[in-house]
């Protein structure tokens, strides 16, 4: 489907049953990887990692019975290496991480993955909370082409081509209405 102004073009990369299907995806690439999650936390990344990381869990919990799945959620604002070269300040999540990572499995959880600085924030901060055993990255978009650190994802829900003159953006809508989700993908002036 796509949309277009005059102003820009936007199209839809994924609709909500895509949208579905991707996280399906994903949920059972983790349940391969990690059995039982007994020894592994899955870290949203917030903001935009919360909602993927609760319907992930949704998943699990619901059709493969894994429940007491350790989570967490990072706040990387103060470790942002443009956290002081804005015009305003940023305003900070709360972190949320009720158990040492010491020795853990990692799963960082993000929507979208740009430049990797996010990413490359977020491994600085879950330094904070011990050293753990190993960390993975799920995202679900992966903007290939724009990579400013060297970051690759374990688990992508779809790769797209987008370039410097795009954003990639993931509209959750409610859990109560799926069919709002969709990820768009437009140019900007």
């Amino acid at each position: 489907m796509i949309f277009n102004s005059p102003a820009m073009s936007k199209k839809v990369l994924l609709n909500a049953r895509q949208i579905d299907i991707t996280l399906r995806r994903l949920a059972w690439q983790l349940v391969e990887n990690y059995k039982d999650f007994s020894d592994t936390v899955l870290i949203a990344i917030q903001s935009g990692g919360t909602p993927l990381l609760e319907r992930l869990i949704g998943i699990l919990e619901k059709e493969y019975g894994i429940s007491g799945i350790e989570k967490g959620y990072l706040d990387i604002t103060f470790y942002r290496d443009d956290f002081r070269r804005r015009d305003t300040p940023l305003q900070p999540n709360t972190t949320q991480i009720n158990t040492l990572l010491e020795g853990k499995k990692i799963v960082l959880i993000d929507d979208v993955l740009y430049t990797g600085r996010s990413i490359r924030a977020a491994l600085t901060a879950v330094e904070s909370y011990g050293r753990p055993s190993s960390i993975e990255l799920l995202v679900l978009i992966d903007r290939r082409f724009s990579r400013k650190v060297p970051i690759q994802p374990t688990y992508k829900g779809k790769q797209v081509d987008a370039f410097n003159d795009e954003r990639v953006w993931v509209h959750w809508g409610d859990a109560k209405s799926p069919s709002s989700c969709y990820v768009t993908q437009k140019k900007i002036k």
